[in-house]
């Protein structure tokens, strides 16, 4: 299993809604830097949703018919 990162959040609240919509469709999913993150504070380190390499595609397309 070989991690990439999918997407980059300025806090744990969006951050944790794409892994959940991950989650509901069953593609495990890892959220890094959480505790590096200043919400608050103009989100200096981003808060990064991993995904494994092979479903990376298939997360892209998920959260991407999910943005409004």
């Amino acid at each position: 299993m070989a991690l990439v990162e999918l997407a980059r959040y300025f806090n744990s609240f969006e951050a944790g809604v794409a892994k959940s919509r991950l989650d509901d469709e069953g593609i495990m999913s890892f959220v890094f830097d959480t505790n590096m993150s200043w919400e608050g504070m103009g989100g200096v380190i981003q808060i990064r949703l991993m995904v494994d390499e092979d479903d990376l595609i298939q997360a892209r397309r998920l959260l991407s018919a999910a943005s409004p």
